[in-house]
């Protein structure tokens, strides 16, 4: 979509990087097998195991909410 020199070096590749993140595999929550894949927009669903989460746009977690997790079970200090 982005292969043309119109829109820019910077926005081709923050779009390659975006892409990078969706596309890939990642460690399941509930069976910690890696294929947990995107199947929508901030949802994700596990291959192996078939659990379905509700996560962030382009990863299953965001920074903020590994913070908070870390919080929440009293690891924060």
């Amino acid at each position: 979509m982005l292969n043309t020199p119109r829109y820019g070096r910077k926005i081709r590749n923050a779009y390659k990087e975006m892409q990078k993140k969706v596309k890939s595999l990642y460690e399941c929550p509930k069976c910690g097998k890696k294929k947990l894949r995107r199947i929508s927009f901030a949802v994700w669903q596990c291959k192996s195991c078939g659990a379905t989460i509700a996560g962030a746009a382009y990863q299953p977690t965001t920074e903020a909410g590994l913070s908070a997790l870390r919080v929440i079970k009293g690891g924060g200090k």
